[in-house]
């Protein structure tokens, strides 16, 4: 999957991101806020990295002392509405599983350039799009 839109209001508390295949045309919406937003905004349209580390860098940063690489964004859930997401480290033959929420997840996929791979679950790609 692919980010193919960030759509931010400055009238709501939700933002949205959709999310697209990058061989296909499925595609889908995920309400975010309005930090995880802008950061994903900031990252896409400036591609460029801050001059200090905001949380989502910390994150890489975290991970990078403890011997880990960022490897992918999993969306593997969609629970009464709510999208449950891992960040998959690697540190050695180690794979780690890290809880997330979507909209965090992605943000740190792309302080990465070129971005982190997003997988979604193809069960979760066939509730939210009704195509499987």
């Amino acid at each position: 999957m692919q980010l193919s839109r960030i759509i931010i209001s400055d009238i709501s508390d939700n933002q949205v991101i959709y999310l697209k295949e990058i061989d296909g045309d499925r595609q889908f919406p995920i309400l975010i806020g309005l930090f995880e937003a802008s950061s994903i905004e900031r990252r896409v349209k400036a591609n460029s990295a801050p001059s200090r580390p905001l949380t989502h860098d910390l994150i890489v940063n975290i991970a990078e002392a403890m011997g880990a690489e960022v490897e992918c964004v999993v969306i593997a859930e969609l629970v009464d509405q709510t999208y449950f997401a891992h960040l998959v480290l690697k540190r050695g033959e180690e794979t780690i599983k890290i809880d997330s929420r979507p909209s965090d997840a992605i943000a740190v996929a792309v302080t990465f350039q070129p971005a982190l791979p997003i997988f979604v679950d193809e069960e979760v790609l066939a509730k939210v799009t009704g195509k499987s």
